[in-house]
């Protein structure tokens, strides 16, 4: 169902709760909401297939702006928030958005916008100038427009390898605006989603998943929390103060959930939960063990990207039955392929690509799409992975973050994930460095919970916790220290930049 239906059968009942703030929004107000936003589409020339740009951190008016843009027939792309103008800038020139949303907290990035993106018009929460949103809206129906129309999203990669990538996919023929759609029939019927549900969002909204698990909510009449920032005690707060039954996370959020103290942990009841479901990197084993024991059989787990072409499930159970999976295809066919697309036996690693997902293109540049794709016309996010006797894929790591270090192959999420594991380490990278006798060597940046420990002592625990479980070609022969790793808020690492500084590349941005 769409959330104007939800709004007719139950107006008072809360689709968002800010919590910090507390602040309401019922589904009543963003019907209504949501529908002014239609029209100042509309008033400003936008038609069914144009594009709106949205650059907020997560504010109470994220879904109004989505939820308006989605009854238009509009793309709506969301911004990272923390980008520079130039960044920002990118994504608006690329994506063809003639309007950009954004919020009085980002008026020195928008001024710059608005010298590099002159033709796009900018809506500004709380903005004292002709910019500002608020009368705007308010001189809007708040009645639903003429010409209704079933709009999505436009999406970009976190820009981890590269220049984000936008996934421009078609617009479902049926251009009811209320259609139902896959994802809201596998968060019910392998997530154990129900109408009504009460759902925690602890990522930045711009983020795919957090964006479309939100909108999945609404859309079975339940209610969304949507935390301003991750902090690991507040989330565990607000699981028991608004009995929450699902929710979405990403590998980092069980870390630092986990590295609380435990009298910290035990202080609040988390037994609401349904389904803690998690994805966007994998999993540290440990980590997972340490969360199902913890928060019980409710951990789920999928594989999947922007890009929509294929999907994997995991329960708890048969996750422990196969530890480290991401699980079976519940949307595409998994096939691992070797370099010349030749389809792998089980226990080979290989390219993990989809037979059979939905059609996808990387908007303006048909090399990366073409490049997404095999001699089979199957498509892969650039993920290296193997699958078992009984079908369950399991994630070595990306393609492009290989290491080749003397002829070997090493990939560094085996090495990061048991880094993570001791209890000084609050983050860690691994990369390839030059080298000249081997042509790249395995280089460890460690985030200390403590920097006071960041000594050549503490690098050799760290060395001997790591031999006992890995050759010793895969053990670094450098571990530095950091206080912050450069991590998107998502938990996704930008590993580039990291490894430009350390082949001495200058200029390298966060894009």
């Amino acid at each position: 169902m769409h959330p104007y239906l939800h709004a007719q059968e139950n107006p008072d009942k809360p689709a968002i709760i800010m919590a910090g703030t507390g602040e309401v929004e019922t589904f009543a107000e963003l019907d209504q909401a949501s529908n002014r936003f239609a029209h100042l589409y509309r008033s400003e020339g936008l038609q069914i297939g144009d594009t709106v740009a949205v650059f907020l951190d997560n504010h109470p008016g994220f879904f109004d702006i989505i939820w308006g843009a989605q009854r238009s027939g509009l793309y709506y792309v969301a911004i990272p928030s923390r980008l520079t103008a130039a960044e920002a800038s990118y994504i608006l020139s690329d994506s063809g958005a003639t309007m950009v949303i954004s919020s009085d907290t980002k008026l020195a990035v928008l001024d710059e916008l608005l010298n590099l993106n002159p033709d796009v018009t900018q809506y500004v929460y709380g903005a004292d100038d002709d910019r500002a949103l608020e009368p705007a809206l308010a001189a809007m129906s708040d009645t639903p427009i003429a010409d209704q129309r079933h709009g999505t999203d436009m999406l970009y990669s976190s820009g981890t390898t590269g220049r984000p990538k936008g996934v421009r996919i078609p617009f479902p023929e049926n251009e009811d605006i209320g259609q139902p759609n896959a994802l809201v029939a596998i968060a019910q019927g392998a997530f154990g989603f129900t109408p009504g549900c009460t759902y925690l969002s602890p990522a930045p909204l711009y983020h795919a998943a957090p964006l479309r698990w939100c909108m999945t909510v609404h859309k079975l009449g339940g209610t969304t929390i949507i935390m301003e920032k991750f902090d690991p005690e507040q989330a565990l707060g607000l699981i028991e103060k608004y009995q929450v039954n699902v929710s979405q996370w990403v590998p980092t959020h069980f870390n630092r959930m986990l590295k609380l103290p435990e009298e910290v942990r035990a202080k609040y009841d988390v037994s609401s939960l349904k389904s803690a479901v998690h994805a966007a990197a994998p999993c540290p084993v440990p980590v997972k063990e340490k969360m199902i024991d913890w928060w019980g059989p409710v951990i789920m787990e999928y594989y999947a990207g922007s890009e929509g072409n294929g999907f994997t499930y995991i329960s708890a159970p048969d996750w422990l039955a196969h530890k480290g999976s991401v699980g079976k295809a519940l949307l595409g066919t998994v096939r691992i392929c070797d370099e010349d697309d030749n389809e792998v036996a089980a226990g080979e690693e290989g390219q993990i690509y989809f037979e059979g997902g939905s059609p996808f293109s990387y908007h303006n540049d048909p090399e990366k799409t073409k490049a997404a794709s095999n001699s089979h016309g199957w498509t892969s996010l650039g993920d290296v992975g193997k699958v078992d006797e009984d079908g369950f894929l399991y994630l070595t790591d990306r393609k492009s973050f290989m290491i080749i270090s003397g002829g070997v192959n090493i990939y560094p999420q085996e090495i990061e994930n048991l880094l993570v594991t001791h209890d000084k380490v609050a983050d860690a990278a691994v990369i390839g460095a030059p080298d000249e006798d081997m042509g790249e060597k395995v280089v460890a940046v460690v985030q200390p919970m403590d920097m006071a420990n960041a000594t050549p002592e503490f690098a050799q625990e760290l060395e001997a916790h790591l031999r006992q479980t890995l050759s010793g070609v895969k053990v670094p022969r450098q571990i530095d220290f950091r206080s912050e790793l450069p991590r998107e808020a998502t938990g996704k690492l930008y590993k580039r930049l990291l490894r430009d500084e350390y082949w001495g590349k200058t200029g390298s941005k966060i894009v």
